[in-house]
């Protein structure tokens, strides 16, 4: 088992639970600076985070979903969610290549890739509209005196549904 590394002056406090290191929101960049081997990663997390701002103001609406992968020998990488956004993607690539190059990046190529995303889909809300007693003896009379004919078919049987479904709310 290894020890967690721990520097001169300690940019994190300790979870008593556990006993573990946890990064504070301040001490996160001071630990990112004193720390050797990930330091030289800063500049390019730095760079890829001001792209990916760029990228985002020159495409917003289509840029929401998508990221900058990878810049380098002026070769932009791209991933986007799915195929349909990417070949939106790719018919914007001339604009946001020379707006990228007028803003002063040096990207000569941009290419995109696919990755697929695991989505984790919320589940729908359930509705909280509860009608008053007087709007569903007003839906119930309506529903009553409604003629049955082949036009009104379709707005009985949602009156009746509403009124069953709110019906079964109440019990």
């Amino acid at each position: 088992m290894s020890t967690p590394f721990t520097p001169s002056r300690p940019p994190y406090r300790i979870n008593i639970k556990r006993g573990r290191p946890v990064m504070g929101a301040t001490g996160a960049g001071d630990f990112l600076r004193s720390n050797d081997k990930i330091s030289p990663l800063l500049p390019t997390i730095q760079r890829h985070l001001s792209l990916q701002k760029d990228c985002g103001a020159i495409l917003p609406p289509i840029f929401d979903t998508c990221e900058v992968m990878q810049l380098a020998d002026g070769l932009l990488t791209l991933s986007a969610p799915n195929a349909a956004l990417a070949t939106k993607l790719k018919q914007q690539c001339p604009k946001l290549l020379s707006s990228l190059q007028e803003r002063g990046w040096q990207i000569n190529a941009v290419r995109i890739k696919v990755q697929v995303r695991r989505v984790v889909e919320k589940a729908p809300p359930v509705k909280q509209l509860a009608l008053s007693g007087k709007a569903l003896q007003a839906f119930s009379t309506l529903e009553q005196n409604l003629e049955n004919t082949s036009q009104n078919t379709d707005l009985l049987a949602a009156l009746s549904r509403l009124l069953e479904r709110h019906q079964q709310q109440k019990k």
